[in-house]
């Protein structure tokens, strides 16, 4: 069977994150990227995780500090937008796009603030460096998020960024799907 857009999503990141980078989760949820990404930087890496609920937070906290890798994580309980607070070069950002499982589903990510997460976010990508983003936009405000993103990363240049779109074609219900964005270089 084929993998899972998220499967792909982790697969894409494996391949080009170096334990003792920064990376990014951009929206924490659950806390699962959150988990895979301080796994994956190891103790000398360390991982920078945005949401806007406390109740992700919580979530995330608990799942960190049961694994172990609470000290390799700095969350923020501000939206995605403030990656452009950062200065720092990182390796990968992960995007799940929509509303936090278990959670409040008019709660959810909006397309504007959104692109300028991903826009923030690949100035630090460091060459080499990766970012996916994952659309589930199987609710009210997804479909306007889809059309945006995917039309944003359509006018990325072909120059400085690669972008892939890992999609199921025949699902049904709106399946979500994977865009992932690779800076060039190196």
């Amino acid at each position: 069977m084929f993998p899972n857009v998220l499967e792909v999503a982790r697969a894409l990141i494996k391949e080009r994150v170096r334990a003792g980078e920064t990376v990014i989760d951009a929206t924490m949820g659950n806390g699962n990227d959150t988990l895979f990404l301080a796994q994956l930087v190891q103790e000398s890496g360390r991982v920078i995780a945005f949401d806007i609920q406390p109740l992700a937070m919580e979530k995330t906290k608990e799942r960190l500090v049961r694994e172990g890798v609470a000290d390799r994580v700095e969350m923020r309980l501000v939206s995605h937008e403030e990656i452009q607070s950062l200065q720092e070069r990182v390796g990968a950002i992960m995007f799940n796009l929509g509303y936090l499982p278990g959670g409040d589903k008019e709660i959810t990510t909006q397309a504007a603030s959104t692109i300028r997460a991903i826009e923030s976010g690949l100035r630090l990508l460091r060459p080499g460096g990766i970012m996916t983003v994952m659309i589930y936009w199987g609710h009210s405000a997804g479909q306007v998020e889809k059309d945006a993103v995917e039309s944003f990363c359509q006018t990325l240049s072909q120059m400085d960024y690669l972008v892939l779109k890992y999609q199921y074609i025949n699902q049904q219900n709106q399946a979500p799907f994977l865009l992932a964005v690779e800076r060039r270089g190196e």
